[in-house]
């Protein structure tokens, strides 16, 4: 699978290691207390799967406390299992409110880890060859057939054979009818618990990461957007709310993307330039292989920026370095924004921008939305 988090967690591994020293092994983080507290008071945006209004609705009532935890919410709170309906009574098992039983008695020790509510494909195979003798290879035909339906004769052939297994068992009737319908119907949400392992790996990554290294782990899902439900402005409030200090992008310090910089206030987020509306990497790092700037007339022509560049560069605040007001630098952006390399000689901009009121702090606000 290509998961933008993979990319995100690289990132921040890097990020550590450049600016703290430090090189983590993702495969060995320790299990915390603290982590899994960030988790069960849902303190999730932007952390892997479990960051949607669903999950955090859902985690303070499972409580996860352990890894195992993880891997059952993962494959709790998606359509199939709230379809089948499987995912109040796994709560209410976990939080005491109901009592665990079982299909049937063989099937306790399959589905105790999931507390009498079946989740995983693998608990089907298993169920098979535990209540019908099935072979693994007969119970992952069975899952196939049951996940697609679409040859009924091959459908009819196994319920055949399970009803036959279950017979040697002493199972018929409706106790065997009971047990195929909630088989059937479960084939159609079961989720891998393979994939669920890993997915909830990098949940428990992320948020250990959002723990320990707030700034390098905001600074790396802002670098591997489009990423999550949440958009790069809900992701820095949220960073803040946590603690970051988070800089504007800065024609003269930026880079293209963004990074860590030491701060007063401790290690500090520095938006990167391609995070400014419209400006692409190839700009971006035009902007930074030519810096220091020293007039809006000399960034236009040298990194070849258009007045749309210009403008959004002056909203955002990147260009606050050059030592003139935001109404001047989005007046001067149009003016600089012509004197490009194939102008004709001769021809004459006025560059020098008349009294312009400041800008309101309302406007600011506003500019932030627009250009970040």
């Amino acid at each position: 699978l290509g998961l933008g988090m993979l990319e995100a967690l690289h990132r921040a591994v890097d990020l550590i290691e450049e600016h703290e020293g430090v090189r983590l092994d993702l495969g060995e983080l320790p299990q915390e207390e603290i982590v899994y507290d960030l988790l069960c008071r849902a303190d999730t945006v932007g952390l892997f799967q479990v960051e949607s209004r669903a999950q955090m609705g859902t985690l303070p009532r499972v409580q996860p406390r352990c890894f195992y935890d993880l891997v059952i919410e993962v494959a709790l709170i998606r359509p199939g299992p709230i379809q089948g309906q499987a995912v109040n009574p796994y709560i209410r098992r976990r939080r005491g409110e109901e009592p665990v039983t079982y299909l049937h008695p063989r099937l306790e020790p399959i589905l105790e880890r999931t507390l009498g509510v079946p989740l995983f494909q693998e608990q089907l195979m298993e169920m098979a060859v535990a209540v019908a003798g099935f072979s693994p290879a007969e119970a992952d035909e069975l899952r196939q057939a049951m996940a697609a339906k679409r040859s009924e004769v091959r459908m009819a052939r196994l319920k055949g054979r399970f009803y036959a297994g279950m017979a040697n068992y002493d199972i018929v009737g409706p106790d065997a009818d009971h047990l195929w319908d909630a088989l059937s119907a479960f084939a159609n949400f079961g989720f891998p618990e393979s994939h669920s392992v890993s997915f909830a790996h990098l949940v428990y990554c992320s948020a250990w990461l959002k723990v320990h290294y707030p700034a390098a782990f905001l600074a790396s899902l802002l670098n591997a957007q489009p990423l999550g439900f949440w958009s790069p402005q809900s992701l820095v409030a949220d960073a803040q709310r946590h603690g970051v200090t988070v800089l504007r992008p800065d024609v003269q310090s930026s880079r293209a993307t963004s990074t860590l910089e030491h701060h007063e206030s401790g290690t500090a987020v520095r938006l990167g330039l391609a995070t400014v509306r419209g400006v692409q990497e190839a700009a971006a790092h035009r902007i930074v292989d030519g810096a220091p700037w020293v007039t809006m007339e000399d960034l236009a022509r040298r990194a070849e920026l258009r007045q749309s560049h210009l403008e959004a560069l002056a909203a955002a605040g990147a260009l606050d370095s050059l030592g003139r007001s935001r109404r001047g630098l989005l007046w001067e952006a149009g003016a600089a924004s012509q004197n490009t390399k194939d102008r004709l000689p001769g021809m004459v901009t006025g560059t020098t921008a008349p009294a312009l009121r400041p800008t309101s702090e309302f406007e600011r606000v506003a500019d932030d939305m627009w250009a970040l």
